[in-house]
């Protein structure tokens, strides 16, 4: 079994990231059309930027759980050889995987963010079709939460199979064992 200590932070950090995503799915920008004091045009007026912010950290909690895992794995490539087996192949499987649900996660959250941030500011006139106050649609955030959630649990699958492939202790890879018999 791989470190306590790699697998609990990763889970804190992950635990982080998933719950500023909810918060920021929650708080996501909303814009009213509002006309000047003369009545002449309208314009948008957007409340708080807060949902921007917990996006921003969510994909920085999930980025920094990423960094953790591959630095205590060595981005699976750069270690000492693993021992053949199933182990082996579930964790080149997951690394995958979870690699490919990280940059869903990120490119969700931080497409949500940039959104966020985006506020329409220009003025059109009072008689004409009123502007399009655009605000960040409902569920890139929770996508992203969602694609946080799947990559922790590949992310600690992942960290556990590749532990267990580099400790199997198979007798007939063994150096001191010539590998004849189980006698």
């Amino acid at each position: 079994m791989g470190s306590k200590l790699v697998i609990s932070l990763v889970l804190v950090f992950d635990l982080i990231a998933f719950g500023l995503a909810i918060a920021a799915e929650q708080r996501r920008s909303t814009a009213t059309v509002v006309a000047d004091n003369e009545k002449n045009y309208t314009y948008c007026v957007y409340d708080s930027d807060i949902a921007t912010w917990f996006g921003v950290g969510a994909l920085l909690f999930l980025f920094l759980s990423q960094v953790v895992v591959m630095g205590a794995t060595k981005c699976f490539c750069c270690g000492s050889a693993m021992r053949p087996g199933g182990s082996r192949s579930c964790a080149l499987i997951l690394f995958f995987v979870c690699w490919l649900t990280f940059l869903i996660a990120e490119a969700s959250l931080l497409a949500g963010a940039v959104r966020n941030a985006y506020h329409t500011r220009y003025r059109t006139l009072f008689f004409v079709d009123p502007p399009t106050c655009q605000t960040v649609r409902r569920g890139v955030f929770a996508a992203g939460a969602a694609f946080i959630f799947f990559t922790t649990i590949l992310t600690e699958l992942y960290y556990i199979t590749f532990s267990k492939a580099q400790n199997t202790m198979n007798p007939s890879y063994d150096k001191n064992n010539i590998g004849m018999g189980t006698y």
